[in-house]
């Protein structure tokens, strides 16, 4: 398995009418999620998702592949 670079947002049990919606409310979300902090604590709200979802994602092959992709051009 390879890591899935096409939008892929969804909620279960939710119909979409415009495909880029569930992205959009990824957003909001994520945006939301980050009212109100300081840098410091943003950026511990951040490191605590990605330790998260990597946790979720589970294939170690997966998450290399991210981490390479994220450090392109940085």
């Amino acid at each position: 398995m390879s890591l899935n670079l096409q939008p892929h947002f969804f909620e279960s049990g939710k119909r979409y009418f415009h495909a880029f919606t569930p992205g959009d409310d990824f957003y909001e979300m994520l945006i939301e999620t980050h009212r109100d902090l300081s840098d410091e604590q943003s950026a511990a709200v951040n490191a605590k998702l990605i330790l998260l979802l990597a946790n979720h994602i589970g294939d170690i092959s997966i998450l290399r592949e991210a981490m390479q992709l994220a450090r392109q051009d940085v």
